[in-house]
Protein backbone atom coordinates (compact mmCIF):
# COMPACT_ATOMS: atom_id res chain seq x y z
CA UNK A 1 0.00 0.00 0.00
CA UNK A 2 1.47 3.35 -1.03
CA UNK A 3 1.52 6.44 1.50
CA UNK A 4 -1.00 8.04 0.31
CA UNK A 5 -3.48 4.85 0.79
CA UNK A 6 -2.15 4.36 4.04
CA UNK A 7 -2.94 7.72 5.56
CA UNK A 8 -6.42 7.69 4.37
CA UNK A 9 -7.39 4.77 5.70
CA UNK A 10 -5.14 4.98 8.76
CA UNK A 11 -7.90 5.12 11.43
CA UNK A 12 -9.43 1.87 9.88
CA UNK A 13 -5.74 0.15 9.88
CA UNK A 14 -5.91 0.97 13.57
CA UNK A 15 -9.17 -1.27 13.95
CA UNK A 16 -7.10 -4.63 14.67
CA UNK A 17 -9.46 -6.34 13.56
CA UNK A 18 -9.05 -5.34 9.80
CA UNK A 19 -5.22 -4.09 10.10
CA UNK A 20 -3.44 -3.59 7.15
CA UNK A 21 -3.89 -6.77 5.58
CA UNK A 22 -7.72 -6.52 5.95
CA UNK A 23 -7.00 -2.94 4.08
CA UNK A 24 -5.34 -4.41 1.73
CA UNK A 25 -8.01 -6.70 1.06
CA UNK A 26 -10.41 -4.35 0.62
CA UNK A 27 -8.49 -2.51 -1.23
CA UNK A 28 -8.52 -5.48 -3.94
CA UNK A 29 -12.01 -6.17 -3.55
CA UNK A 30 -14.92 -5.81 -5.49
CA UNK A 31 -19.15 -5.45 -4.95
CA UNK A 32 -21.99 -4.99 -6.62
CA UNK A 33 -25.06 -2.92 -5.58
CA UNK A 34 -28.74 -3.34 -6.62
CA UNK A 35 -31.15 0.05 -6.00
CA UNK A 36 -29.54 3.36 -4.99
CA UNK A 37 -32.27 5.05 -2.71
CA UNK A 38 -32.02 5.84 1.04
CA UNK A 39 -30.40 2.59 1.86
CA UNK A 40 -28.02 2.24 -1.29
CA UNK A 41 -26.64 5.85 -0.73
CA UNK A 42 -25.74 5.65 2.28
CA UNK A 43 -23.70 2.34 1.86
CA UNK A 44 -22.54 3.56 -0.63
CA UNK A 45 -20.83 6.03 0.91
CA UNK A 46 -19.83 4.11 3.44
CA UNK A 47 -17.98 1.13 1.26
CA UNK A 48 -16.56 3.90 -1.30
CA UNK A 49 -14.78 5.76 2.05
CA UNK A 50 -14.17 2.56 3.28
CA UNK A 51 -11.98 1.50 0.13
CA UNK A 52 -13.61 -1.11 -1.80
CA UNK A 53 -11.61 -1.56 -4.93
CA UNK A 54 -14.54 -1.37 -7.52
CA UNK A 55 -18.28 -1.08 -6.61
CA UNK A 56 -20.61 -1.43 -9.65
CA UNK A 57 -24.54 0.01 -8.73
CA UNK A 58 -27.13 -0.43 -10.62
CA UNK A 59 -30.50 1.44 -10.64
CA UNK A 60 -33.14 1.73 -13.19
CA UNK A 61 -34.63 5.09 -11.49
CA UNK A 62 -34.20 9.10 -11.61
CA UNK A 63 -33.14 11.66 -8.72
CA UNK A 64 -36.77 13.78 -7.66
CA UNK A 65 -36.75 16.15 -4.91
CA UNK A 66 -38.84 14.00 -2.52
CA UNK A 67 -35.62 11.39 -2.83
CA UNK A 68 -33.21 14.66 -0.92
CA UNK A 69 -34.55 14.11 2.32
CA UNK A 70 -32.96 10.64 2.99
CA UNK A 71 -30.92 9.75 -0.13
CA UNK A 72 -27.54 11.46 0.64
CA UNK A 73 -25.77 10.90 -2.43
CA UNK A 74 -27.91 13.14 -4.31
CA UNK A 75 -28.17 17.23 -4.73
CA UNK A 76 -30.90 19.95 -5.68
CA UNK A 77 -29.07 19.76 -9.02
CA UNK A 78 -29.39 16.52 -9.93
CA UNK A 79 -33.34 16.38 -9.31
CA UNK A 80 -33.53 19.77 -11.42
CA UNK A 81 -31.94 17.58 -14.14
CA UNK A 82 -33.77 13.86 -13.52
CA UNK A 83 -30.33 12.17 -13.69
CA UNK A 84 -31.00 8.87 -13.28
CA UNK A 85 -29.62 7.78 -9.95
CA UNK A 86 -27.01 5.28 -11.13
CA UNK A 87 -25.28 8.04 -13.06
CA UNK A 88 -25.91 10.66 -9.88
CA UNK A 89 -24.00 8.08 -7.78
CA UNK A 90 -21.54 7.60 -9.68
CA UNK A 91 -20.52 11.42 -9.79
CA UNK A 92 -20.30 11.70 -6.61
CA UNK A 93 -18.57 8.49 -5.35
CA UNK A 94 -15.88 9.33 -7.79
CA UNK A 95 -15.18 12.86 -6.35
CA UNK A 96 -15.42 11.04 -2.99
CA UNK A 97 -12.47 8.58 -3.80
CA UNK A 98 -10.89 8.83 -7.04
CA UNK A 99 -9.75 5.33 -6.25
CA UNK A 100 -12.32 3.60 -6.09
CA UNK A 101 -13.77 2.11 -9.56
CA UNK A 102 -17.30 2.91 -9.42
CA UNK A 103 -19.70 1.74 -12.01
CA UNK A 104 -23.14 3.09 -12.63
CA UNK A 105 -25.62 1.34 -14.80
CA UNK A 106 -29.18 2.37 -15.55
CA UNK A 107 -30.87 -0.75 -15.74
CA UNK A 108 -33.82 -2.40 -14.43
CA UNK A 109 -32.70 -5.79 -12.91
CA UNK A 110 -34.88 -8.47 -13.79
CA UNK A 111 -34.79 -12.41 -15.12
CA UNK A 112 -33.19 -12.01 -18.22
CA UNK A 113 -29.88 -9.72 -17.10
CA UNK A 114 -29.91 -10.49 -13.20
CA UNK A 115 -27.07 -12.79 -13.75
CA UNK A 116 -25.31 -10.59 -16.37
CA UNK A 117 -25.00 -7.64 -13.81
CA UNK A 118 -24.05 -9.73 -10.77
CA UNK A 119 -21.51 -12.54 -11.99
CA UNK A 120 -18.07 -11.81 -11.50
CA UNK A 121 -18.24 -9.95 -7.67
CA UNK A 122 -18.00 -11.81 -4.68
CA UNK A 123 -20.81 -10.60 -2.77
CA UNK A 124 -24.08 -9.07 -3.80
CA UNK A 125 -25.77 -6.10 -1.78
CA UNK A 126 -29.23 -4.83 -1.71
CA UNK A 127 -30.18 -1.64 -1.81
CA UNK A 128 -33.67 -2.12 -3.69
CA UNK A 129 -37.19 -1.21 -2.17
CA UNK A 130 -39.51 -4.14 -3.43
CA UNK A 131 -39.61 -7.82 -2.59
CA UNK A 132 -40.22 -9.04 -6.38
CA UNK A 133 -36.14 -7.63 -7.09
CA UNK A 134 -34.84 -9.16 -3.24
CA UNK A 135 -36.57 -12.56 -3.84
CA UNK A 136 -34.91 -12.34 -7.68
CA UNK A 137 -31.42 -11.25 -6.28
CA UNK A 138 -31.96 -14.38 -3.58
CA UNK A 139 -32.57 -16.91 -6.41
CA UNK A 140 -29.46 -15.19 -8.26
CA UNK A 141 -27.27 -15.07 -5.62
CA UNK A 142 -28.25 -19.02 -4.73
CA UNK A 143 -27.64 -19.81 -8.66
CA UNK A 144 -24.18 -17.85 -8.51
CA UNK A 145 -23.11 -19.58 -5.27
CA UNK A 146 -22.60 -15.93 -4.16
CA UNK A 147 -22.99 -13.90 -0.72
CA UNK A 148 -25.61 -11.26 -0.78
CA UNK A 149 -26.73 -9.33 1.88
CA UNK A 150 -31.21 -8.72 2.33
CA UNK A 151 -31.85 -4.99 4.06
CA UNK A 152 -35.34 -2.89 3.99
CA UNK A 153 -36.10 0.22 5.66
CA UNK A 154 -39.79 2.06 6.04
CA UNK A 155 -40.75 4.34 8.16
CA UNK A 156 -38.51 4.47 11.57
CA UNK A 157 -37.55 0.21 11.25
CA UNK A 158 -35.15 -1.93 9.35
CA UNK A 159 -33.58 -5.08 8.82
CA UNK A 160 -31.05 -6.98 7.80
CA UNK A 161 -30.02 -10.87 6.66
CA UNK A 162 -26.69 -12.28 5.79
CA UNK A 163 -26.85 -15.00 3.07
CA UNK A 164 -24.56 -17.48 2.21
CA UNK A 165 -25.80 -20.03 -0.20
CA UNK A 166 -25.60 -23.34 1.01
CA UNK A 167 -24.47 -22.18 4.59
CA UNK A 168 -27.08 -19.83 5.94
CA UNK A 169 -31.09 -19.85 5.66
CA UNK A 170 -31.63 -17.52 2.56
CA UNK A 171 -34.13 -14.75 1.61
CA UNK A 172 -36.78 -17.38 0.56
CA UNK A 173 -36.33 -19.51 4.07
CA UNK A 174 -36.90 -16.38 6.23
CA UNK A 175 -39.97 -15.16 4.50
CA UNK A 176 -41.78 -16.85 1.71
CA UNK A 177 -45.04 -19.06 3.46
CA UNK A 178 -44.94 -22.76 3.50
CA UNK A 179 -47.53 -23.44 0.82
CA UNK A 180 -46.01 -26.54 -0.63
CA UNK A 181 -45.41 -24.19 -4.08
CA UNK A 182 -42.85 -21.65 -2.87
CA UNK A 183 -45.38 -19.15 -2.83
CA UNK A 184 -45.64 -15.65 -0.53
CA UNK A 185 -48.03 -15.40 2.33
CA UNK A 186 -50.93 -12.86 1.09
CA UNK A 187 -50.50 -9.51 2.68
CA UNK A 188 -50.47 -5.72 2.42
CA UNK A 189 -46.58 -4.08 2.75
CA UNK A 190 -45.84 -1.04 4.37
CA UNK A 191 -44.19 1.39 2.14
CA UNK A 192 -42.19 4.61 1.55
CA UNK A 193 -44.88 6.06 0.00
CA UNK A 194 -47.55 5.21 2.19
CA UNK A 195 -46.07 5.34 5.76
CA UNK A 196 -42.81 7.03 5.09
CA UNK A 197 -39.79 6.84 5.79
CA UNK A 198 -36.81 8.12 8.10
CA UNK A 199 -33.45 8.70 6.86
CA UNK A 200 -31.93 7.84 10.25
CA UNK A 201 -33.44 4.04 10.10
CA UNK A 202 -31.86 4.16 6.40
CA UNK A 203 -28.88 4.72 8.02
CA UNK A 204 -28.86 2.65 11.07
CA UNK A 205 -29.62 -0.20 8.18
CA UNK A 206 -26.86 0.95 5.59
CA UNK A 207 -24.27 0.51 8.50
CA UNK A 208 -25.22 -2.67 9.67
CA UNK A 209 -25.43 -3.78 6.18
CA UNK A 210 -21.56 -2.32 5.47
CA UNK A 211 -20.11 -3.70 8.08
CA UNK A 212 -21.29 -7.23 6.99
CA UNK A 213 -19.90 -6.54 3.74
CA UNK A 214 -16.86 -5.29 5.09
CA UNK A 215 -16.25 -8.30 7.57
CA UNK A 216 -16.68 -10.75 4.37
CA UNK A 217 -14.59 -8.74 1.87
CA UNK A 218 -11.85 -9.02 4.31
CA UNK A 219 -12.16 -12.26 5.40
CA UNK A 220 -13.41 -12.07 9.10
CA UNK A 221 -17.06 -12.92 8.82
CA UNK A 222 -16.53 -16.34 11.16
CA UNK A 223 -20.20 -16.47 12.23
CA UNK A 224 -22.09 -18.74 10.12
CA UNK A 225 -24.52 -16.03 9.37
CA UNK A 226 -28.16 -16.38 9.31
CA UNK A 227 -29.16 -13.86 11.97
CA UNK A 228 -31.97 -11.52 10.82
CA UNK A 229 -31.13 -8.12 12.49
CA UNK A 230 -33.58 -5.54 12.84
CA UNK A 231 -33.71 -2.07 14.66
CA UNK A 232 -36.45 0.80 15.47
CA UNK A 233 -34.52 4.14 15.47
CA UNK A 234 -38.21 5.96 17.10
CA UNK A 235 -38.40 3.23 19.69
CA UNK A 236 -34.69 2.24 19.96
CA UNK A 237 -35.90 -1.53 19.62
CA UNK A 238 -33.32 -3.96 18.70
CA UNK A 239 -33.24 -7.53 17.91
CA UNK A 240 -31.72 -10.17 16.37
CA UNK A 241 -33.14 -13.99 15.81
CA UNK A 242 -31.45 -16.61 14.14
CA UNK A 243 -33.10 -18.02 11.16
CA UNK A 244 -32.93 -21.78 10.30
CA UNK A 245 -32.94 -23.42 7.07
CA UNK A 246 -36.10 -24.37 6.12
CA UNK A 247 -35.31 -28.19 4.77
CA UNK A 248 -37.90 -27.95 2.05
CA UNK A 249 -36.97 -24.77 0.80
CA UNK A 250 -37.94 -24.12 -3.03
CA UNK A 251 -35.02 -21.77 -3.34
CA UNK A 252 -31.91 -22.87 -1.50
CA UNK A 253 -32.72 -26.39 -1.14
CA UNK A 254 -35.05 -27.53 -4.08
CA UNK A 255 -32.83 -24.73 -6.23
CA UNK A 256 -36.47 -24.17 -7.77
CA UNK A 257 -35.77 -19.76 -8.61
CA UNK A 258 -39.21 -18.93 -9.69
CA UNK A 259 -38.33 -15.76 -9.84
CA UNK A 260 -34.48 -16.34 -11.56
CA UNK A 261 -37.07 -18.37 -14.24
CA UNK A 262 -39.29 -15.06 -14.95
CA UNK A 263 -42.28 -17.29 -13.36
CA UNK A 264 -42.82 -14.41 -10.90
CA UNK A 265 -41.76 -11.29 -13.01
CA UNK A 266 -44.94 -8.92 -14.37
CA UNK A 267 -44.80 -7.04 -17.71
CA UNK A 268 -46.20 -4.12 -15.39
CA UNK A 269 -45.73 -3.40 -12.18
CA UNK A 270 -46.92 -0.07 -9.74
CA UNK A 271 -44.08 1.79 -9.07
CA UNK A 272 -44.31 3.70 -5.68
CA UNK A 273 -46.80 6.24 -5.19
CA UNK A 274 -50.02 6.95 -8.42
CA UNK A 275 -47.52 4.96 -10.67
CA UNK A 276 -47.27 2.12 -13.30
CA UNK A 277 -43.47 0.83 -14.24
CA UNK A 278 -43.98 -0.97 -17.68
CA UNK A 279 -41.30 -3.58 -17.94
CA UNK A 280 -40.64 -3.59 -21.85
CA UNK A 281 -36.85 -4.53 -22.76
CA UNK A 282 -36.69 -6.11 -26.10
CA UNK A 283 -36.05 -2.61 -27.75
CA UNK A 284 -33.56 0.05 -27.68
CA UNK A 285 -34.76 3.48 -27.91
CA UNK A 286 -33.25 6.97 -29.92
CA UNK A 287 -34.64 9.52 -27.39
CA UNK A 288 -33.65 12.35 -29.35
CA UNK A 289 -35.40 11.35 -31.96
CA UNK A 290 -38.47 10.32 -29.87
CA UNK A 291 -38.69 13.68 -28.23
CA UNK A 292 -39.00 15.19 -31.47
CA UNK A 293 -41.37 13.04 -32.44
CA UNK A 294 -43.95 13.46 -29.80
CA UNK A 295 -43.08 17.44 -29.31
CA UNK A 296 -46.07 18.75 -31.15
CA UNK A 297 -48.53 16.24 -29.30
CA UNK A 298 -47.84 16.37 -25.53
CA UNK A 299 -46.01 19.26 -23.16
CA UNK A 300 -42.74 19.58 -21.24
CA UNK A 301 -40.95 17.62 -23.33
CA UNK A 302 -37.39 16.92 -21.57
CA UNK A 303 -34.25 14.54 -22.56
CA UNK A 304 -31.24 14.47 -20.82
CA UNK A 305 -29.06 11.80 -22.55
CA UNK A 306 -30.70 8.90 -20.14
CA UNK A 307 -34.00 9.25 -20.53
CA UNK A 308 -37.24 11.26 -21.57
CA UNK A 309 -39.64 13.09 -20.13
CA UNK A 310 -42.49 14.45 -20.94
CA UNK A 311 -46.57 15.13 -19.68
CA UNK A 312 -49.66 14.10 -21.25
CA UNK A 313 -52.26 15.59 -18.64
CA UNK A 314 -52.74 14.62 -15.70
CA UNK A 315 -50.14 11.92 -16.57
CA UNK A 316 -46.35 12.16 -16.44
CA UNK A 317 -44.36 9.86 -18.77
CA UNK A 318 -40.59 9.01 -17.79
CA UNK A 319 -38.96 6.98 -21.01
CA UNK A 320 -35.87 4.69 -20.49
CA UNK A 321 -33.21 4.16 -23.27
CA UNK A 322 -34.01 0.08 -22.98
CA UNK A 323 -38.04 0.58 -23.39
CA UNK A 324 -38.79 1.10 -19.95
CA UNK A 325 -41.43 3.60 -19.12
CA UNK A 326 -42.72 4.77 -15.61
CA UNK A 327 -46.44 6.59 -16.22
CA UNK A 328 -46.90 8.76 -13.12
CA UNK A 329 -50.60 10.23 -12.28
CA UNK A 330 -52.82 6.53 -12.49
CA UNK A 331 -52.51 3.02 -11.10
CA UNK A 332 -54.69 1.51 -13.67
CA UNK A 333 -52.71 -0.93 -15.88
CA UNK A 334 -55.28 -0.40 -18.65
CA UNK A 335 -54.21 3.32 -19.08
CA UNK A 336 -50.54 2.75 -18.62
CA UNK A 337 -50.53 0.16 -21.59
CA UNK A 338 -52.35 2.35 -23.74
CA UNK A 339 -50.47 6.04 -22.68
CA UNK A 340 -47.26 3.53 -23.42
CA UNK A 341 -48.55 2.09 -27.07
CA UNK A 342 -49.87 5.76 -27.83
CA UNK A 343 -46.28 7.47 -27.82
CA UNK A 344 -43.69 4.32 -27.73
CA UNK A 345 -45.48 2.13 -29.76
CA UNK A 346 -46.30 -1.33 -28.89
Amino acid sequence: MDPKSYERYSRQILFREIGEPGQQRLLESSAVMVGCGALGTALANLLVRAGVGKLRIVDRDFVEPSNLQRQTLFEESDAREALPKAVAAERRLRAINSEVSVEGIVADVGPKNAEELLRGFPIILDGTDNFETRFLLNDAAINLNIPWIYAAVVASYGVTLTVKPGQTACLACALESETGDGSQAPGTEDTCDTVGVLGAAAGVIASIEAAEAIKLLVGKSELPGGRLVSFDVWSGKFQSVRVMRNPECRACVRREFRYLEGEAQPHLTMCGRDSVQIHERRRKLDLTALGKLIAPTVSEVRENGFLLRFRVPPYEMTVFADGRAIIKGTRDTSVARSLYARYIGV
